[in-house]
């Protein structure tokens, strides 16, 4: 479970989340929606811990990640994965070598590697591009190949942080398919999105932010 308690960021004197108070069940799918610069990925970012919050309190599980000491972030990061919506992949890497990196940073062995990025790469859908790289793969081939960097670790989270907006809508559908059959599997989804038609297709609940503050909080909602 995740728990933000009255959490406020500031930059300076800017505001980016203002006293919110969020609470995300194991195994939801959630969308954070609202306009640009209202806090969807300064929330996301807190939960990886990339930020910190300027007050309030965040739990993952009862464990107040605002107290979280350096050396268990990496721990931190193995059960929430990140999709981004640029992909950040390793250029110099193919889509084999990108995948099998969140694996090598576990101190897997090579055989383990080797099935558990093949066998994610085969759910994906993209097990015949595992030896391109990045610059050679279309847009769609590239955020399936950061959705399995970021889920062959087996993480409880999952933040997708604007995932199609850079992809045509039949890709962009093809990409949330993938994330609700993730789902499917009991992972957290937390997505922050801009886009419309597949909030109010799906029916999932939505927390819509507005100039940081938690507007509104709706199980099965629609971007308004």
């Amino acid at each position: 479970m995740i728990v933000f308690e009255s959490v406020t960021k500031k930059f300076g004197s800017s505001i980016a989340l203002d006293d919110i108070s969020l609470e995300i069940k194991q195994g939801e799918f959630v969308f954070i929606v609202g306009p640009s610069g209202a806090g969807k990925s300064t929330l996301l970012r807190i939960l990886t811990r990339e930020l910190l919050p300027t007050s309030g309190k965040v739990y993952l599980d009862k464990r107040d990640l605002t107290k979280l000491p350096h050396k268990e972030i990496p721990h931190l990061r193995r059960r929430v994965g990140v999709v981004f919506q640029d992909f950040k992949l390793l250029d110099e890497r193919t889509v084999f070598e990108n995948v099998a990196l969140a694996l090598e940073v576990r101190g897997k062995s090579n055989k383990e590697i080797e099935k558990g990025v093949e066998h994610i790469l085969k759910l994906v859908e993209i097990w015949d591009k595992r030896n391109l790289f990045p610059r050679q793969l279309s847009g769609g081939e590239a955020q399936r190949t950061a959705i399995a960097r970021a889920i062959v670790g087996k993480p409880d989270v999952l933040l997708a942080d604007e995932p199609t907006g850079d992809l045509d809508p039949k890709t962009a559908w093809g990409v949330i398919q993938l994330l609700n059959e993730i789902n499917s599997w009991g992972t957290t989804i937390i997505m922050a999105t801009h886009n419309q038609e597949i909030v109010n297709t799906l029916k999932r609940r939505v927390v819509v932010l507005k100039t940081g503050k938690i507007v509104k909080d709706s199980k099965e909602g629609k971007y308004e």
